[in-house]
């Protein structure tokens, strides 16, 4: 203890724990958790100054509007959960204003757009056939089966479109994220 702590007399000024918590209108338990320090220790009774109540509070308020690092805070505890729970919101609100800006849209939204795209263009190259048939009748049977198969090679392509869009939704990510580092 400090030099103050060996006079055998408390000062004038000086409170007992409970005569303190009771000026500072609180319980005595919710002053202990406090964790003020006592400025005198006369026998068994502990003895407080308004000086070191004020100092006590006055960092206690200041420690709370400290922000503090999420590394800080130890998993599972209310202040970890708390921010996790701002940064989600803080997230969210963010994709949703990217989704107002038309900045993104969800992965559902361009699949089922391309989706649409690709059976329209499926429809297409099915009558495309018959249409090269009539334009160019001069072809000759072995040209037309050969641009029959391209058409089909094309249509099954298209076929699996909208099954390809998640992987290469994956592949997509990878390179960015590794671009990024």
């Amino acid at each position: 203890m400090s030099a103050r702590t060996k006079q055998q007399q408390p000062e004038l000024h000086w409170l007992n724990k409970t005569q303190m918590a009771a000026s500072l209108g609180v319980s005595v338990q919710a002053f202990d958790k406090w964790g003020v320090q006592p400025v005198c220790k006369v026998g068994r009774s502990v003895y407080f100054d308004t000086r070191s109540v004020l100092e006590n509070r006055l960092a206690h308020e200041a420690s709370k509007q400290q922000p503090t690092s999420h590394e800080d805070l130890d998993e599972g505890s209310i202040e970890f959960e708390k921010y996790r729970l701002t940064k989600a919101q803080a997230d969210g609100q963010e994709l949703k204003n990217e989704l107002a800006r038309g900045e993104v849209a969800p992965v559902e939204l361009q699949s089922f757009v391309i989706g649409k795209c690709l059976a329209e263009s499926a429809g297409v190259l099915d009558t495309l056939m018959l249409t090269i048939k009539r334009k160019h009748p001069e072809l000759a049977a072995v040209q037309l089966e050969n641009i029959k198969r391209e058409i089909v090679k094309s249509q099954n392509a298209i076929a699996r479109g909208h099954e390809l869009i998640p992987q290469y939704l994956d592949e997509y990510l990878s390179e960015t994220a590794a671009e990024s580092v």
